[in-house]
């Protein structure tokens, strides 16, 4: 189990983390809440049902990792486009941003609950708890990604990343992105039929 998922009874899945893993991916989760922001939570006396109905931005954002975690709805350049995603991201972000939020919020809590061990623990996770970790895994990914700028266009593609010398500054953000594709394979792995 060590390094990869497995499942588990109901629908679930378990890996063991070290106590070096656990560290990492909780900063990364808790960097991935900082860079989302907080929540909306209503006002003290205000309509928490009126709350829900508020509306989002409808321009992009201007980080480029927070433009890859929230994207255009349409790519084009054409006005009538734009008008449509800024509409479109007016009614959508704030639930995008809620659940991209709450995925890592779990990330962070199942890790806060891993029996502590000299070497770390075990992972165990429910069936609900699997899906917000591929989610929390895909939104680190694609930050790190966009960081690093990595695109499907690269001619090398994530193979490059490989041969980075240890001297390049980048290496540790690429190692961390190159484990959390692991983690995150073994885990789609794990949850298929």
């Amino acid at each position: 189990m060590a390094g990869h998922f497995e499942a588990t009874p109901g629908g679930g899945a378990a890996v063991a983390l070290d106590e070096v893993e656990i560290a990492i991916l909780r900063s990364l989760a808790v960097q991935l809440l900082e860079l989302i922001g907080p929540g909306d939570a209503p006002a003290e006396g205000e309509d928490p049902l009126a709350a829900l109905f508020a509306e989002g931005p409808s321009e992009p954002p201007t980080d480029p990792a927070l433009a890859r975690l929230f994207p255009e709805a349409y790519g084009d350049d054409d006005s009538e486009l734009r008008a449509a995603s800024a509409e479109f991201r007016r009614f959508t972000e704030n639930d995008l941003r809620t659940r991209k939020r709450d995925d890592a919020l779990t990330v962070v809590r199942t890790l806060d609950a891993v029996p502590a061990g000299e070497d770390g623990g075990t992972l165990t996770l429910t069936a609900d708890e699997c899906r917000n970790w591929l989610g929390a895994l895909n939104d680190l990914r694609l930050t790190i990604g966009t960081r690093l700028e990595v695109s499907d266009e690269d001619e090398g593609g994530e193979g490059s990343l490989y041969r980075l010398p240890d001297s390049d500054p980048r290496k540790p953000m690429v190692m961390a992105y190159l484990w959390l594709g692991a983690l995150q394979e073994t885990l789609v792995e794990t949850l298929m039929p």
